[in-house]
């Protein structure tokens, strides 16, 4: 009887420490996510935005999910970030700079392939 309930402690245990540690296992099962996490780490990205914008929104939420830094900008209420931003020849929000390339629209499959 009680090698049942041990059992089942033990077996709850595996499971708590496998899932507090689920970061680290996937590493040594998939070491391209590890590249493709550095990539991101190091990637300049610049978002031009306004706080009314859905897609604006959007765009900081698909970010914040995938761990990808970013420096945002309001063009409404930074001058110098509206300089910048017409300078780069915006046109329309959301407006992305990733290592150089502009995206001028709400496209996560294009923000991605920018950061590769």
């Amino acid at each position: 009887m009680l090698g049942g309930v041990f059992k089942k402690v033990l077996l709850v245990l595996l499971v708590v420490v496998v899932i507090q540690n689920w970061g680290k296992i996937e590493r040594v099962f998939n070491p391209s996510q590890v590249a493709s996490e550095q990539i991101r780490a190091s990637a300049r990205v610049t978002l031009y935005a306004t706080e009314w914008c859905g897609y604006c929104k959007q765009i900081r939420r698909f970010l914040d999910q995938k761990g990808i830094p970013y420096q945002a900008f309001d063009i409404e209420q930074d001058a110098q970030a509206r300089k910048a931003y017409e300078a780069l020849g915006g046109a329309g929000i959301p407006f992305v700079e990733v290592n150089g390339t502009v995206i001028r629209d709400y496209n996560p499959e294009k923000i991605m392939a920018a950061l590769e």
